[in-house]
């Protein structure tokens, strides 16, 4: 696999099995909402004064440099958990020294609201969230489709769903993960932050392909016989067996690297049995490689297999990266929908873990590609 060779957009296998539904979808500030879920609750105290911002068309980094003009307060010494989408409302909380709450008492931004204020002990770091909670309105959707969307959102709730990267992570042209590889290889870049994030969408795009593959995995294994199997993946019989007989939809593998769901620390599948069934409890998920120093690996038989079959090609740079493991299976939580066919708007609402885009979401429900 010659990366800088691919020029198509990847395109991730949906696990559902319906065809294409119609309804019209613009990222706007009244169809599109997000709204974040702190990870702890904040003390009341310290030296560090967290604002609860509302923004509408606007990055994260587009409010900071607004709050930054306005306050005087260095970027840099702004926190968040989290980066959030340019388009659409979103909710979240912004962290910055506290000595510079004065410049903020006539804020007026016509973008950007400040909602409440705390004061906390320490600055906001990513990674400081549980998750967010989304709201999306689908127009001109015709009741027959209204029917086939509730239906694909039961099904994606009861059975979850492939963890994938957002088309967000990868660029308009979805090509950031080629300049993230030809850092790797040698080309200088002065911005760090730029860089790392390049690299990043080089981790999430050998990630998703990961994924995909496994997607593919749980397909074949419903579709195909132990002995297509055994011929397919060059696995024993064995293997086969035990891939035909798991009932949900995304198949386990002995020697695959598990983890705590939704939080935890990783360990390795060894008693395959025990681990199927609290991965059907959710109380475990399988977790993907995102390539890097200090990255727990895949053991054996064909978790290793398919490990090396997708990166390949990049363990050589496996140094130049820090490592680590994200869930490949998640699950929606607190779903709701509703559908107004006088107005012909099909509204939903769900909350994801951190990590977790509800654009791909929305592309599994939809069957479109949001990638292109």
């Amino acid at each position: 696999m010659n990366l800088m060779e691919e020029n198509t957009i990847f395109k991730p296998l949906y696990t559902l099995k319906h065809s294409p539904i119609n309804a019209y979808f613009s990222k706007n500030s009244d169809d599109f909402v997000v709204r974040e879920k702190a990870l702890y609750e904040f003390s009341g105290k310290g030296e560090h004064l967290i604002l609860h911002i509302n923004k509408k068309d606007l990055s994260t980094n587009e409010a900071l440099r607004i709050l930054s003009e306005i306050s005087g307060v260095k970027i840099r010494d702004f926190g968040y958990a989290g980066l959030k989408d340019k388009q659409g409302s979103t909710f979240q909380y912004i962290s910055m020294p506290k000595k510079f709450e004065h410049a903020l008492n006539n804020f007026s931004h016509p973008k950007l609201k400040i909602l409440e204020t705390f004061t906390h002990e320490n600055k906001l770091r990513i990674g400081h969230l549980k998750g967010n909670s989304f709201f999306i309105r689908l127009k001109k959707v015709l009741p027959s489709d209204a029917l086939k969307l509730e239906q694909a959102i039961i099904n994606l709730d009861k059975q979850g769903f492939a963890n994938y990267f957002g088309y967000q992570r990868f660029g308009k042209f979805g090509d950031n993960y080629k300049e993230g590889l030809e850092i790797l290889r040698g080309k200088k870049m002065k911005n760090i932050k730029i860089k790392e994030f390049l690299i990043s969408a080089f981790q999430s795009e050998l990630f998703n392909r990961y994924l995909s593959k496994r997607v593919e995995l749980s397909h074949f294994s419903k579709e195909f016989s132990e002995k297509e199997l055994m011929q397919i993946y060059h696995i024993s019989k064995e293997e086969a067996k035990s891939l035909k007989k798991q009932d949900h939809f995304f198949k386990l593998l002995k020697g695959e690297i598990l983890g705590h769901y939704p939080f935890g620390k990783c360990f390795l599948c060894e008693d395959l049995e025990s681990e199927i069934k609290r991965f059907k409890a959710r109380d475990i998920s399988t977790m993907g490689l995102l390539i890097g120093a200090k990255a727990y690996e895949a053991k054996e038989g064909l978790a290793l297999n398919l490990e090396n079959e997708i990166f390949k090609d990049a363990w050589e740079f496996k140094t130049k990266m820090q490592g680590s493991r994200r869930f490949m299976w998640g699950y929606l939580e607190d779903v709701k929908w509703r559908y107004d066919e006088q107005k012909a708007h099909f509204c939903m609402e769900f909350f994801l873990q951190k990590g977790s885009y509800a654009t791909v979401i929305l592309g599994e429900i939809l069957h479109k590609n949001l990638f292109e």
